[in-house]
């Protein structure tokens, strides 16, 4: 056919129109032949590459579902973790709202603990106060325990004085008793505190502070003896006061009365001051201890009957105390409460 196009074009050159027209159509005979032939290359190339394609599609839309079903298998378990993330939240949000609440508490508390702990600071500082108030209580009571202790000694030790004192008067008493009697006098010593009465009537006249002969006479014999045993060295030491009491009835008024008793009794304290009955010496030391005293009628000495009996009630009384006895006496009463409490 190619042979023939050629001829018909070579003949066309020589030819009329004819022959050119049919040159011309086998020309686009062959143009349309080497289309269909190109289109059948390329539409066998698209088949491959579409079979290709298709095969490839294919494997992709396996692999597709495949990693679909890795997705539906992920979003199940996104919706799981979804569900579970949810029940968290609100599990959360429960446990937030209980901190909240708890928190709320928490700050209450917080305020309570504050206040507490300022109410503790102030009792801490008035603890601190009273604290240093009881040291300083405590210092005081120590010395004041101190000085209790030693008035505690002083006084055990004026006790003891005391306890001296008190078997001094025992034994001053006792001596007297002994002595008295082996002078053969008639005189009654008072077993506790060693006074002794003698009666006014051997001494005075009645309204009388004169001294009788027979009053001189029993005091010439007594004072010696009286006056030997607390005039002693053993008890000289001891001795506070020799006193002479005078004591009168109570008829007439007191002031008479004191005045005649007061006289009878610096009577009796002139004649021991100036008997020659006692030495020198003891009329020296005598005078430093003896002491007149008036009694008036203060202290009369009544029958069973409650009547004065007014022959007994006038007397003279030798009496004595201890040195300090007075003090002694206050001390010993302080010791004995002190004891009792």
């Amino acid at each position: 056919m190619a042979k023939q196009r050629i001829h018909n074009t070579r003949a066309g050159r020589g030819g009329n129109s004819g022959s050119s027209w049919i040159s011309y159509s086998d020309m686009m005979a062959a143009l349309v032949l080497i289309f269909v032939l190109i289109l059948s290359v390329s539409l066998h190339a698209y088949m491959n590459m579409l079979e290709t394609k298709s095969a490839e599609l294919e494997e992709q839309k396996t692999l597709v579902a495949a990693q679909q079903a890795q997705v539906d298998t992920i979003a199940a378990q996104l919706a799981a973790q979804q569900t579970t993330l949810d029940e968290q939240t609100a599990a959360l949000a429960a446990a937030q709202d209980t901190l909240t609440k708890a928190q709320a508490v928490l700050t209450a508390q917080q305020q309570e603990l504050d206040t507490a702990n300022a109410a503790l600071a102030s009792r801490e500082t008035e603890l601190a106060s009273l604290q240093g108030e009881l040291a300083n209580k405590q210092t005081a009571l120590d010395a004041a325990t101190q000085v209790l202790n030693a008035q505690r000694e002083e006084m055990a030790a004026q006790a003891q004085k005391i306890d001296d004192l008190v078997g001094m008067r025992t034994k001053i008493v006792s001596d007297l008793s002994q002595t008295l009697n082996t002078s053969g006098l008639r005189v009654t010593v008072d077993a506790d505190t060693g006074d002794i009465v003698l009666e006014s009537a051997v001494f005075f006249d009645f309204n009388s502070s004169k001294l009788s002969p027979e009053g001189e006479a029993i005091l010439d014999r007594f004072l010696p003896a009286y006056m030997s045993v607390l005039l002693d060295p053993q008890y000289r030491e001891f001795m506070g006061e020799i006193i002479i009491e005078g004591h009168t009835d109570n008829v007439g008024e007191y002031m008479s009365n004191l005045e005649l008793s007061q006289a009878r009794a610096q009577t009796v304290v002139r004649y021991c001051l100036t008997t020659n009955s006692l030495s020198a010496y003891q009329r020296e030391m005598l005078r430093a201890l003896i002491v007149p005293k008036g009694k008036s009628y203060t202290d009369p000495i009544y029958n069973e009957d409650g009547t004065v009996n007014e022959e007994k009630s006038r007397r003279v009384e030798f009496k004595f105390s201890l040195r300090d006895a007075d003090m002694i006496a206050e001390m010993n009463r302080i010791l004995n409460k002190m004891e009792t409490e």
